[in-house]
């Protein structure tokens, strides 16, 4: 069963182990965390059998007027269950008191 948190809790490295494919320089788990972190909100996938972040979102923003997500993910293996849908929706509500909202993602990737 997938949960979805709205807050990092005690998450770690090893549970955001697997993202960032094809990047060819990614960041490491521990760089990860930190991005999250340092991140005005953030979303989390978590599969409960696991304990895994199998996907996430973040946000950062000036709390005002404007956002911007720069970071989108669902681990290969959980894709096409609509997690990242549902990231996105929670992510917006979070935001919705905001003028505008950027999501910038790779031409490719457009039609997700």
């Amino acid at each position: 069963m997938i949960r979805f948190v709205d807050s990092l809790g005690d998450t770690t490295p090893e549970q955001l182990q697997g993202f960032f494919v094809g990047w060819p320089n990614p960041p490491s788990p521990q760089t990860h965390l930190r991005i999250l972190q340092k991140s005005t909100a953030v979303e989390l996938a978590v599969d409960d059998t696991t304990g895994r972040v199998v996907g996430f979102i973040n946000a950062l923003s000036d709390g005002v007027l404007m956002a911007y997500i720069p970071l989108l993910e669902v681990l290969p293996e959980y894709q096409g269950q609509g997690i990242g849908r549902t990231l996105v929706e929670r992510m917006l509500a979070r935001l919705g008191n905001l003028y505008a909202v950027d999501l910038l993602c790779d031409p490719e990737l457009q039609p997700f």
